[in-house]
């Protein structure tokens, strides 16, 4: 199966067209990815958000993004806020 081409368009030189495709040269199999670990222990580590104020963990249902807009006010913005604005793509 040929790998998927992150982008596809036209060339065009004077008279003459070429499709063009460009594709990654590292598929997700050949990506090398790292963990965190503690120097120390050896040990991996794990990122917590905390409360800014209350200094106290978040559980992931409690997190939202949120968008400055001015200082210390934010518009919350929910994952279905994010869906209903996606463009959809030709390809």
């Amino acid at each position: 199966m040929a790998p998927r081409p992150a982008w596809s368009g036209y060339l065009k030189l004077s008279l003459v067209t070429c499709a063009i495709e460009l594709s990654n040269v590292v598929t997700h199999a050949e990506k090398v990815s790292f963990h965190i670990l503690n120097r120390k222990t050896g040990n991996r580590v794990r990122r917590v958000y905390v409360d800014q104020k209350s200094q106290k963990p978040l559980e992931e249902d409690e997190e939202v993004r949120g968008f400055e807009v001015g200082k210390d006010d934010f518009i919350r913005i929910e994952d279905e806020d994010i869906e209903a604005v996606q463009i959809e793509s030709s390809h």
